[in-house]
């Protein structure tokens, strides 16, 4: 679980990071904070296409998502 906690701390401010790098080379002309909410909202989209995957697997592996048998 901790393996886990570290890599999303590590995979979501590197994805945002990378994507204001990625920004900053491609539109130039755009401001800060324009780069900033293109990147905010790109690592929320992927962090609930993630967290929705990851709900669909445990709701399709257990019989009862409840009591978790």
């Amino acid at each position: 679980m901790l393996l886990t906690l570290a890599w999303g701390a590590l995979f979501f401010p590197g994805l945002f990071a990378l994507c204001t790098w990625a920004l900053r080379r491609s539109q130039p002309g755009w401001s800060r904070t324009d780069r900033v909410m293109i990147s905010t909202r790109l690592v929320s989209s992927v962090h609930a296409a993630l967290a929705t995957g990851s709900g669909i697997v445990i709701v399709r592996s257990c019989d009862d998502v409840i009591t978790g048998s």
